[in-house]
């Protein structure tokens, strides 16, 4: 199993993640974007994904990092800390799909396949990090 039901359930409940690959140049380039958890990996979407540069920093190098996180509403952590999330670390696929995962958005997608998950205040106070193997 890739996550955890804690870290299943926090994932459901975000909206926005920030994707980060490496551009041409070995510069590193953050995007936000909208996702979902689809088994034991995460897919991203978009509008013309397929002509942004996060696309074809992917094509170049499929290494990628994401971070969803946030701040609850009351403290998770020690010491009342409230920052919540966790950091995939991975390879991303680029894949074609029939349908859209939403209206506005084309049929491409990228597809992470996570090897290392590091997650805080999620399972309980603190980080937890650990290697997982799902890679294709």
């Amino acid at each position: 199993m890739t996550f955890t039901n804690g870290e299943r359930a926090y994932l459901a409940d975000q909206a926005l993640g920030r994707l980060a690959t490496t551009g041409p140049d070995g510069a590193p380039q953050v995007n936000p974007v909208a996702f979902w958890v689809n088994g034991e990996t995460i897919e991203i979407g978009g509008p013309s994904l397929s002509r942004s540069r996060k696309f074809r920093n992917i094509q170049a190098d499929p290494r990628i990092s994401f971070v969803v996180d946030d701040d609850a509403k009351e403290p998770v952590g020690p010491g009342g800390q409230r920052g919540r999330g966790l950091e995939i670390r991975g390879k991303a696929e680029l894949v074609m799909v029939d349908e859209p995962l939403m209206f506005g958005f084309s049929n491409e997608l990228i597809r992470i396949h996570p090897h290392r998950i590091i997650a805080w205040n999620l399972d309980g106070p603190g980080p937890n990090a650990r290697n997982v193997d799902v890679m294709t």
